[in-house]
């Protein structure tokens, strides 16, 4: 199912609201977004753009797996198949993303978001870089932009991931960045992989993927993207970027960042810019649900791992709930200790049984307030580096301390009741007649 597809079917189904009225790519549609967040917005008239806009597409993990048509439950295993069994992309010659070429570009022609008032500039959120290097193939990851000229934007790029040491080897990247995207393309730029793998390999294991040669650079793109930026990244050139609201919903700082050139802009006739809003649950899903697979395969190594939850509340990022079918007393510090190990940048991870729901709450509170003493419980590891988007951690070194909670129930009970109690099932049509 391409994205558009994927609209026409939220329509159908009376998800997607439709906004005709003109409004403003400068905070207006961002405060649409978030205000009526997680519903799904088509916006018909960018004040300052020839082009639509849409955004809150995939809030959820049920949204993706409606996309996918799969259960929520088979989310993990179908990421960690498509990481595991990657497929080459077909090539098609002529693409959707191609209708339009533009070799001078314009970026103050693209409905590019102001987010909040304290944002730096305008930023692309939602942009997936492609970018190839002569002995590692090619790469696919996220970057955050934020535009200061007609051709020029900041690019974020966080130290030692791949495109990185891509930089910091060749000097000056060619990339391509791709707006509008469907979520396998979404999942598999945001996954964490070995250098060398071709995430849109991931992409198409997902869902069938096909691929097109970009105009002016050497990459292969998705062929029903929405819109192209293709261009260049260069090491030694820099320019300030941010302030940016982050997944923890609070303003990352200013950096000195390299620079992306465009040199050519492709899209469809009707392109729609796919506006993905910064700390919100979409930005959320997309930086953490990735994640999930990879502390699922480190803490099934230890014990059996049945789920993991990496969620919002957590900033999708910070906190990862871990689901076991416990059998041994040390199962549960035997999964905190996997789990962080699986995601380096976890703060802290709560361990449950079987028979609480990860995706509530207020159930994982409970099994805290009635399955756990914190002195025999309370996993506490000594300092060390996190994450750089946790606001708490020590400056410049990002130094945290991660706690674990193993929430899980002894096997022996010792006299003690830890299951809840069911109350019988009632057929209530019995006794409220029509």
């Amino acid at each position: 199912m391409s994205l558009r597809d994927y609209l026409a079917k939220l329509e159908t189904c009376g998800q997607l609201q439709r906004i005709a009225a003109p409004i403003s790519k400068t905070y207006e549609i961002a405060g649409v977004l978030k205000q009526l967040e997680p519903r799904p917005v088509l916006f018909e008239q960018v004040g300052e753009s020839a082009f639509r806009a849409m955004g809150n597409l995939f809030c959820s993990k049920a949204d993706f797996a409606a996309y996918l048509g799969i259960p929520v439950q088979e989310i993990i295993p179908r990421i960690s198949q498509a990481i595991a069994q990657r497929l080459p992309c077909p090539v098609v010659e002529s693409a959707p993303c191609q209708e339009v070429v533009i070799t001078e570009p314009d970026l103050d022609a693209l409905p590019i978001l102001r987010h909040c008032e304290g944002d730096g500039g305008n930023f692309i959120s939602s942009g997936v870089f492609i970018a190839r290097h002569p002995r590692h193939g090619q790469n696919v990851d996220f970057h955050r932009a934020m535009q200061f000229s007609k051709t020029e934007m900041a690019v974020r790029v966080v130290r030692g991931r791949h495109f990185d040491a891509f930089l910091e080897e060749l000097g000056q990247v060619d990339v391509a960045v791709c707006i509008g995207n469907p979520p396998n393309v979404l999942a598999a730029a945001a996954t964490s992989v070995e250098l060398g793998v071709n995430e849109l390999e991931i992409a198409n294991a997902l869902e069938r993927l096909p691929v097109v040669h970009a105009k002016s650079v050497d990459v292969y793109v998705p062929a029903e993207a929405e819109f192209v930026l293709e261009g260049t990244v260069y090491r030694d050139r820099r320019h300030a970027e941010g302030p940016f609201v982050d997944l923890t919903e609070t303003y990352d700082v200013v950096r000195q960042e390299p620079v992306f050139a465009v040199k050519t802009i492709t899209h469809r006739r009707d392109a729609i810019w796919q506006a993905l809003l910064p700390g919100a649950l979409e930005h959320k899903l997309l930086m953490g649900m990735p994640r999930e697979p990879t502390i699922f395969r480190k803490v099934n190594e230890a014990v059996r791992c049945l789920d993991v939850h990496i969620n919002p509340g957590g900033c999708s990022w910070l906190h990862a709930i871990v689901q076991i079918d416990k059998r041994h007393e040390d199962d549960g510090k035997k999964a905190i200790e996997a789990a962080f190990a699986g995601h380096s940048s976890c703060k802290h991870v709560f361990v449950v049984d079987a028979d609480i729901d990860i995706y509530n709450p207020l159930e994982v509170e409970w099994a805290m307030a009635t399955r756990f003493q914190g002195d025999a419980d309370l996993v506490i590891k000594e300092k060390a580096r996190g994450s750089s988007l946790d606001p708490s951690s020590e400056p410049d070194t990002y130094l945290t301390t991660r706690l674990g909670f193993d929430l899980s129930k002894p096997l022996q009970a010792r006299g003690k009741h830890f299951e809840r109690a069911q109350f019988p099932q009632v057929r209530l049509g019995k006794f409220f007649p029509r």
